[in-house]
């Protein structure tokens, strides 16, 4: 790769054009972490049927494996802002690869939650680095970085059930094995992106050694904090739903309306598919229009369709799973975007923090989603859920950003 985006030539120092290659790269590899981390909510059915789980026992797999991306992903993202490591990307992607190799070995639940650990530990070495190196890549375009970015996660995350329905499940769980050579894939890809971003470091130290504000410079400490909180809300609104979808779904379609496990995978992709389409929206419009606009549409915009979900027939929930997902997955982006805004100059703490939340959530989301499931019935868990978006009300009380007043002179 030659020319203006090639990730191995030089950049001049605080360049702000975007070198659309690593970008690429990145999406990528985000890609390949995802399919690959996505893998283990699609093997679900086979895991309950081999070991007799309870739908209690399934959430805590999700429950431990979001719960070590959650905790470990803010310290990785406040250690990467004072000493920025370009290899601990390929490092994350080295855990999920060792975790996908134990799940598709392991003879006991134990081993399960190990396996689901080591995936979420991938997921926290690598989330607050690559969104840092986005956002650099980026230039002045951070809402089409972070969504380029994001479309590569979500993509892969919904190619992982497509994949599972045709490899894994006709064949049974050691064909998890084939997904390793994706992982070994994405960390070559990593190691060259290490490569470009280990060029760019001194520039990142010369421009932190500048000082700079650590909050947006027309808002109050007090006033930071709340809009902060709020987000966080929004980012619960948005996961817990997500999560009662990307984890329960196919036991609904089945209970529901008698899919097998196959056919109702197939539409778990169907569904994720539009969440990764729908997530390249969101940035770029951001920047163009502002991101509070995004957050708006983006979650209280969806809320009709998910009261509606749950009283349809087959069709018409597959067509409303994916008008929710174009809807809700531009939100992620625009958040993330709109706190980097709100606190310019600590890009790995916010990424780790909002990451890791967004994990957080999904683990203590689907744990007591599969606990209320098995109590009353997977009916009952998406009748509630389609609430949660209803959260997006509180966005009025966001401030509006002005953007292109924003010059942090901290790093990227």
């Amino acid at each position: 790769m030659r020319g203006e985006g090639d990730p191995n030539q030089s950049v001049r120092p605080g360049s702000r054009d975007t070198v659309i290659a690593v970008l690429l790269a990145l999406s990528f590899s985000h890609m390949l972490n995802d399919m690959s981390q996505s893998l283990l909510p699609a093997v679900y059915p086979l895991l309950k049927r081999a070991f007799n789980l309870s739908f209690t026992q399934i959430g805590l797999i999700t429950f431990t494996f979001q719960l070590t991306g959650s905790l470990l992903q803010p310290f990785v993202g406040v250690y990467t802002d004072r000493h920025p490591k370009p290899f601990s990307l390929a490092t994350g992607m080295g855990f999920t690869l060792v975790g996908l190799v134990l799940l598709s070995r392991a003879g006991s639940y134990h081993l399960i939650l190990c396996a689901a650990g080591l995936i979420g530990v991938g997921s926290a070495v690598f989330h607050p680095e690559a969104s840092r190196v986005a956002k650099l890549a980026g230039g002045r375009r951070h809402g089409f970085a972070q969504s380029l970015f994001q479309v590569g996660g979500n993509f892969g995350a919904s190619l992982g059930p497509l994949l599972a329905a045709l490899i894994i499940v006709p064949r049974g769980r050691g064909h998890i094995l084939w997904f390793t050579l994706a992982a070994l894939l994405g960390i070559v890809v990593l190691m060259r992106v290490g490569r470009w971003y280990r060029g760019h470091i001194p520039d990142l130290k010369a421009r932190a050694g500048a000082g700079g504000r650590l909050i947006h410079p027309n808002l109050s400490a007090a006033k930071t904090f709340l809009s902060v909180l709020i987000l966080l809300v929004l980012i619960l609104s948005k996961y817990l739903y997500l999560v009662s979808l990307s984890n329960y779904y196919t036991f609904y379609l089945i209970a529901k309306f008698g899919l097998s496990i196959r056919a109702a995978t197939v539409n778990l992709f169907i569904f994720l598919f539009a969440v990764a389409a729908g997530t390249i929206i969101g940035g770029p419009i951001g920047d163009r229009f502002g991101r509070k606009i995004v957050i708006w549409v983006s979650i209280l915009g969806v809320a009709p369709f998910t009261l509606l979900l749950p009283h349809v027939g087959l069709a018409w929930t597959i067509r409303l799973s994916v008008v929710i997902g174009l809807i809700l997955a531009s939100a992620f982006s625009a958040i993330l975007v709109y706190a980097q805004e709100l606190i310019p100059g600590r890009t790995g703490l916010v990424a780790g923090l909002f990451f890791g939340f967004a994990f957080g959530v999904a683990a203590i989301g689907a744990s007591l989603l599969g606990k209320l499931a098995d109590e009353t019935s997977i009916f009952f868990v998406f009748q509630v859920c389609a609430y949660l978006p209803l959260l997006g009300l509180l966005t009025g009380f966001l401030p509006n950003l002005d953007s292109a007043r924003i010059e942090p002179n901290r790093a990227a």
